[in-house]
């Protein structure tokens, strides 16, 4: 029985299958390898996916969901006729149409896949992804990150000699960059980054929000079907962007609007803030892996939104060297996840791959905070795994006890990027007994251990009297809203009294948390103590300490800031 591969995209989706030692794409009942990730309700009461949901999506908007995808994990339900589905089902209807095309294609039942995910999806959203995998019958043992499924299509696995290339896949609704290397017979995952809330349709939004400030307008105003029209109208000029220096668009909205000309220029500086979105996670990719972009051999460009001129202009800058875009960027991912369906068979044209891949967030615990004298920011993150290590990996740290006669040992286990837990995502807990003493004397060791596959396994250990606990954390529990998510990697601490009103103060500390995001190691340790050392200075509200204090963080902070590879 055929395990096919599917790239299950937040605006289209696609499957392949290994046939006769190559990836072969799948097509669907239209005859076509892109199936829109789109799920409705037709005239007659009916569920429709696909191609047909969207032409209908043009005619009735409010009867039909899309890029569902950035909230599969979400508590958030859309209502399609007399029912509200979750994103997680939504992404099955799509899953089901997939495979109901590929049992037409190859005449025989499927029952496994593997599925593509974009590589900084957390541990929730990619469990997400294999539930909705399994409501439709479909065995799910391996999912594999986009851009890795990338490499595999490009044939990075197949290069002659050592080569170091970075997969940059902009789809419609996500961003991911991954660093690669190939060497021996591997293929090599350095690092990955990426950003879950960035994608085409953000470019889109961008198009339309100049377009109607240009015209004079508010989208508010509009009606669904002058959005509808208003958005599909503006799809076509942005295509047309990539290949004009302007568009011309005629007045469509209303009989008396005028033509509207938007130049390529006009879009690019409407885009900045985007521009620098995607800027971002490449240069925390690279400084992860301690690679200058002049190291890179090869770049590569995944997913349709790659098609934008400005988007490529920019790549070209930063690495100064043209990326390649050899094949069709709205199926290369699907071919890669064929590819690894034909790994997963073990077909002889593949056995001499090996792929490795890495940690995308960091895995911790807490511990308790001694400066936070006013109750307000919570426990500090002590990260055991870090992000970007490669998997399966499996560390250990010892932690001691807080309080005196303290009997019990409660390790929470977190995943994120920030210094405090409070913003960063809780993935469960394991509690241990330890003997009565003074604070400090008892000492327990975790270990975490994360495999290919997502799983977290922790064990916990008493140094004393060797008792043992252990948790596995199968990508954790689907039990935090869109909100919460968005919040877990946004909010920053609240500074409640006078002096830390000031917005100097604010935006200090809010740099020191970007940049604390972004470290690792020694300079993640450094920038922890140096804001404990300037939240001190705030407590004692005293404006000369404060005034000295502000100078000496931000001279501090400028320092980091001076490692900028761009």
């Amino acid at each position: 029985m055929a395990i096919i591969g599917i790239d299950l995209g937040t605006t289209n989706s696609a499957a392949a299958v290994w046939q006769h030692d190559k990836s072969v794409l799948i097509p669907n009942r239209y005859g076509e390898f892109l199936t829109p990730s789109v799920v409705g309700i037709d005239q007659d009461g009916e569920l429709i996916v696909g191609k047909y949901a969207k032409s209908r999506q043009r005619l009735d908007p409010a009867s039909c969901a899309s890029t569902f995808k950035r909230f599969i994990a979400s508590d958030n339900k859309v209502k399609l006729g007399q029912y509200k589905y979750s994103a997680i089902e939504l992404s099955a209807m799509v899953l089901k149409s997939i495979k109901e095309d590929a049992e037409n294609f190859l005449g025989e039942p499927v029952s496994e896949a593997i599925i593509s995910v974009p590589a900084y999806f957390n541990d929730i959203q990619r469990k997400a992804t294999k539930a909705a995998a399994e409501m439709v019958g479909l065995k799910v043992e391996r999912l594999i990150n986009e851009p890795t499924a990338a490499a595999l299509a490009y044939g990075l696995h197949e290069k002659p000699e050592d080569a170091q290339f970075v997969i940059l896949d902009l789809g419609g609704g996500t961003f991911d960059v991954s660093l690669m290397e190939y060497f021996d017979g591997v293929l090599e995952v350095h690092a990955s980054a990426g950003d879950n809330y960035l994608g085409g349709e953000d470019f889109l939004q961008t198009i339309v929000d100049l377009y109607l400030s240009l015209l004079g307008t508010q989208e508010e105003a509009l009606s669904r079907q002058q959005k509808r029209t208003l958005l599909n109208t503006l799809e076509a000029a942005k295509h047309t962007l990539s290949e004009e220096q302007a568009v011309e668009i005629p007045g469509f909205l209303a009989d008396d609007d005028p033509a509207i000309t938007i130049t390529r220029k006009q879009f690019e500086q409407a885009c900045q803030p985007l521009l620098s979105k995607v800027q971002h996670p490449i240069e925390r990719a690279l400084k992860d892996a301690d690679i200058m972009p002049d190291d890179i051999d090869d770049v590569i460009l995944v997913g349709g939104a790659t098609r934008m001129q400005i988007l490529r202009s920019m790549i070209a800058r930063l690495f100064q060297k043209m990326p390649a875009m050899n094949l069709d960027p709205d199926l290369t991912i699907a071919l890669g996840a064929g590819i690894q369906a034909g790994l997963k068979e073990k077909h002889q044209a593949l056995d001499d791959v090996v792929l490795t891949d890495v940690c995308p967030y960091s895995l911790g615990t807490n511990i308790i905070n001694h400066q936070d004298e006013k109750g307000d920011m919570g426990d500090l993150f002590s990260p055991i795994i870090e992000r970007n290590c490669v998997v399966p990996i499996s560390m250990e740290k010892r932690y001691q006890t807080a309080n005196n006669n303290q009997t019990k040992v409660q390790i929470d286990i977190y995943q994120g990027e920030s210094r405090l837990v409070k913003n960063n995502i809780k993935l469960g807990q394991v509690e241990v007994k330890v003997p009565k003493g003074p604070a400090g004397k008892e000492s327990v060791d975790v270990r975490f251990s994360y495999d290919m596959n997502g799983l977290l396994e922790v064990d916990v250990t008493v140094a004393s009297t060797e008792l043992k606990q252990s948790i596995q954390v199968q990508n954790a529990e689907l039990d935090l809203s869109e909100q919460e998510l968005n919040a877990s990697s946004e909010r920053l601490a609240a500074l409640k009294f006078h002096p830390r009103d000031h917005e100097v103060n604010k935006e200090l500390l809010a740099k020191a948390e970007r940049l604390y995001e972004s470290a690792l190691e020694e300079e993640r340790d450094e920038l922890m103590r140096l804001m404990g050392y300037f939240e001190q200075e705030l407590a004692s509200q005293l404006p000369k300490r404060i005034e000295r204090a502000q100078q000496e963080f931000s001279r501090r902070l400028s320092g980091f800031e001076k490692n900028s590879i761009f």
